[in-house]
């Protein structure tokens, strides 16, 4: 595998060298934290792919593919209509606002403090996303390397935490557009038809395998409900979503180079349960589906291609593990620090914040099991606690503070209960937590005061971008 080591032995080395570069970049808070809201349609849009289609939908996606087939697509698919509604609906007025956090827009539209709630929530979502994609470094580098899981997560984990820390966002959007590339060429140029080859094609898969395998809804129609509603509402609402979403240079560079990332993730969802597929054809009686990946890279591709095909998997994995990583930082540092200092936290704070939240991230996935199942954990806190208030926030006029507040309190709670009643792989937790949540936003909304007009109105001209928020700059020290 000496060709496999150098391939991979020179991905690192770049990605690292690009987060060195972004230290240069990222000179105050609002480059740190959204690349000084600068990127253009085609930075935007890779740096927009990587982000969320990581682990889970790498590893994960494949894995779907090795059980279910064809039907496996649907989690990749889920997350790829959620990128195609955030920005056909709401990308534009996001931009508008300059804000850091959900948290913000959520204090700027109810007139009052809701970000510490919404902050811990968030921060858990994005702390638990960081540790899925960190836990499937434990795949690649067992393939690699033939270490243990643990030491897999460290190097993984390492890698990304520097680069994550020395440039912030710019050091990920510059690394994130690289790991694109890499992971096109990767996935859809080289794995994909060449699994498919070996298997002797569609028409080898239709021969070694049951007929469900082709069944675009194996998967079961509650399974996909779900999917709908923790990924593809989950998309809408994410922080490492939205500041994606706050980089964009204009409005309409966040909505076109959206609608082209969403596109794509439909297609990678499709070439990932096609992959697992061929691999179920090929290896069908592998301990363990999740892996699927591992096994087709190492077993089929030559010296070098497997190097390039192992880098493409760590490319989706670091993409979405340093996004969430920042995504916590910020949340950390703007929506719950922030309220113990009387002055905002410098570009040097936020460095500290990152490297300890990524320690504890891989510290985290060294003891967690199964990358799907803490994706399901992290979507089911952000959606069931702060999808409705969310909305509420963008829809309902008559939503309130108060309303806002209980809704994320109830869903937090109904969720977390029925996670460890039923089970993190349940359908009831989402299901039970969003009803709560509506009901207690409506049903407090209703009962208290309106929202204050002088609110509404600073809410509205905001949203039309006719009153910028000025960029609270952070100088180099903390």
């Amino acid at each position: 595998m000496g060709g496999d080591y150098a391939v991979i032995g020179l991905y690192i080395v770049a990605m690292i060298g690009i987060g060195w570069y972004g230290l240069r970049l990222a000179r105050t808070k609002s480059d740190y934290l959204v690349a000084g809201r600068r990127l253009g349609w085609f930075m935007y849009s890779g740096t927009m792919s990587a982000v969320v289609l990581g682990g889970a939908s790498t590893i994960g996606g494949v894995k779907l593919g090795y059980t279910y087939g064809i039907s496996g697509a649907w989690l990749v698919i889920t997350i790829g209509l959620g990128i195609l509604v955030l920005h056909a609906v709401f990308a534009r007025r996001l931009v508008k606002l300059r804000v850091y956090t959900v948290g913000e827009m959520l204090d700027l539209r109810y007139g009052g403090s809701t970000s510490t709630i919404s902050g811990v929530v968030m921060w858990a979502y994005a702390l638990m996303l960081t540790v899925t994609s960190t836990l499937a470094f434990a795949t690649i580098f067992k393939v690699l390397l033939d270490i243990p899981d643990a030491a897999g997560i460290a190097i993984g984990g390492a890698i990304v935490v520097l680069y994550s820390v020395l440039g912030g966002m710019w050091s990920i959007t510059l690394t994130d557009i690289a790991q694109f590339v890499v992971k096109t060429i990767g996935i859809f140029a080289l794995l994909l038809p060449i699994a498919l080859t070996s298997a002797g094609g569609f028409d080898g898969l239709r021969e070694r395998l049951d007929g469900s395998y082709f069944s675009f809804t194996s998967i079961g129609g509650g399974t996909i409900f779900t999917y709908v509603l923790i990924y593809g509402f989950g998309l809408l609402i994410g922080q490492d979503i939205w500041q994606r979403v706050f980089t964009a240079r204009t409005p309409r560079v966040a909505t076109t180079g959206g609608i082209i990332s969403g596109v794509y993730c439909l297609l990678y969802g499709l070439a990932g349960a096609l992959i697992g597929t061929a691999a179920k054809a090929l290896y069908p009686d592998l301990a363990s589906a999740q892996d699927a990946f591992a096994t087709i890279a190492e077993r089929l591709l030559p010296t070098g291609v497997r190097g390039l095909v192992l880098a493409a998997a760590l490319s989706a994995l670091m993409s979405t593990a340093s996004g969430a990583l920042i995504a916590c930082s910020t949340v950390s540092t703007n929506d719950l620090l922030a309220r113990f200092r009387a002055r905002p936290l410098g570009v040097n704070a936020n460095r500290v914040v990152t490297l300890v939240l990524g320690l504890v991230a891989i510290g985290i996935a060294m003891v967690v099991t199964d990358v799907v199942a803490a994706l399901t954990v992290a979507y089911n806190l952000l959606v069931g606690g702060l999808l409705v208030a969310i909305l509420g926030a963008l829809f309902v006029r008559r939503g309130t503070r108060a309303g806002a507040l209980a809704s994320m309190v109830t869903g937090s709670i109904v969720v977390i209960v029925f996670m460890v009643t039923d089970g993190l792989e349940a359908n009831e937790p989402i299901y039970y937590g969003l009803g709560a949540s509506l009901v207690a936003y409506l049903a407090v909304s209703f009962a208290t005061p309106r929202t204050p007009a002088d609110v509404l109105a600073r809410w509205t001209e905001r949203l039309s971008g006719k009153a910028a928020q000025p960029e609270r700059e952070g100088v180099a020290a903390s």
